[in-house]
């Protein structure tokens, strides 16, 4: 609707225009109320095929008891079909409501939510002997508000207009192949209009991947090949679901073990063979003395320190040197090793979970090189250390974490 036909049905009190097979429909402000309401074509009112079918639709619409049928009344003058008055409310068509909000698509379950509505009332309507038949975004409606799927007239009460495709008319695409060939008609025509309607809301390459191969089905052309009901479609989409979701905790199930494995393999210090070399024969000292060297002279009297008495120097060194490794790894690891082990971390995706977990495993080994150089201490006993505090680190943080997180990912 352009600006000038929006100016020109303001003021005549019209709002949110919409053409659908049997007329046009409305929002009629009366007595500062608003009011749905559906003048019926002018072609069709002359066609006494057509005028009784709404009579009877009329009739059946007033015994129609369900929370998402749209109730409305039918207006004469002078003998002549007029128009209908809906249930007053605040009702859209889908169309409208897309064209002024696009975004309502992206909403958290709304379009499963639309699905359960649909195949509610559709399956209802089946229990009475009806078939909607056409699905458009023209032809479903939404209560403004709680967002509400509402039906207003079915397809299968003009079945016997002639011509099917010009009933329709630019809606035709959403009606099944044999209605509008006017073969046999069943609930899995309805199968094929609400496949149509769920491709024309999100299009069909947008639509969550549990829901297309479904839809694809839904929408065939021939009867037999497509589901039976429209619970039998909605049961399909929902176990696709449940296996894509099995499939993906299964996979961070196995990317979180592999991640463990490597952590683990990485921590584990190397062993190297290690060679033996034989000392060369010491010469006897006697033929030393012999030559007037004085065992002073050679290190091994007076007052000069001997080998053996500068051992514990040594290893007390070594001991020292340890312990300040110790305690300054032990500080740095759990600080590197926290940037992982928390709820907000293991709620994030797997492609996150290894990302961040290899960069993990680089700076520790970062930090312990460094260390390792600063405290004195030998690769191979600083790797022994290390590995030891990250594997008392870790136990301690999965116990704090427990289990799984809510992602499916192990917190190990």
């Amino acid at each position: 609707m352009n600006y000038e036909e929006m100016l020109a049905a303001r003021n005549e009190g019209k709002a949110h225009k919409t053409n659908l097979p049997i007329g046009n429909y409305y929002r009629e402000q009366t007595d500062g109320k608003w009011r749905g309401v559906v003048d019926v074509h002018v072609a069709l009112r002359q066609n006494l095929v057509f005028s009784k079918a709404l009579e009877a639709e009329c009739e059946q619409n007033k015994v129609l008891n369900h929370a998402h049928q749209l109730h409305f009344t039918l207006v004469k003058e002078h003998g002549e079909t007029k128009r209908l008055e809906l249930a007053v409310g605040h009702f859209l068509t889908f169309e409208q409501l897309l064209k002024d909000n696009p975004a309502v698509v992206a909403g958290k379950d709304f379009l499963d939510n639309v699905l359960k509505d649909l195949v509610d009332i559709t399956t209802y309507l089946h229990q009475q002997g009806i078939r909607h038949l056409c699905y458009s975004p023209r032809t479903v409606f939404v209560r403004k508000g709680d967002l509400a799927v509402m039906l207003l007239s079915h397809g299968s009460f003009y079945q016997q207009m002639t011509d099917q495709q010009a009933f329709y008319g630019d809606d035709a695409q959403y009606v099944a192949p044999e209605v509008l060939e006017g073969g046999i008609v069943d609930e899995r025509s309805d199968v094929y209009g609400i496949g149509r309607f769920l491709q024309s809301l999100m299009g069909q390459s947008d639509l969550p991947i549990e829901y297309r191969s479904a839809v694809k089905k839904a929408v065939s052309e021939l009867p037999d090949d497509r589901y039976d009901t429209p619970e039998d479609l909605q049961k399909a989409i929902m176990k696709r679901r449940s296996s894509i979701r099995s499939a993906v905790t299964t996979v961070l199930a196995l990317v979180a073990a592999l991640i463990c494995v490597g952590i683990y393999f990485e921590m584990v210090p190397e062993t190297n063979p290690v060679e033996f070399v034989k000392p060369a024969p010491r010469e006897p000292i006697d033929d030393l003395l012999d030559d007037g060297i004085t065992p002073e002279e050679l290190g091994l009297g007076g007052s000069g320190a001997t080998e053996e008495d500068a051992q514990p120097d040594k290893r007390d060194y070594d001991a020292k040197a340890e312990e300040i490794f110790r305690k300054k790894y032990e500080k740095e690891a759990d600080r590197i090793l926290s940037k992982i082990y928390n709820n907000d971390y293991m709620s994030n995706s797997e492609k996150k979970f290894m990302s961040e977990s290899e960069s993990t495993i680089d700076e520790l080994m970062k930090v312990q090189d460094e260390m390792t150089a600063e405290s004195g201490l030998s690769p191979e006993r600083a790797r022994v250390i290390s590995s030891q505090i990250i594997e008392r680190i870790t136990e301690q943080k999965k116990k704090a974490l427990g289990g799984t997180n809510s992602r499916g990912i192990q917190k190990n």
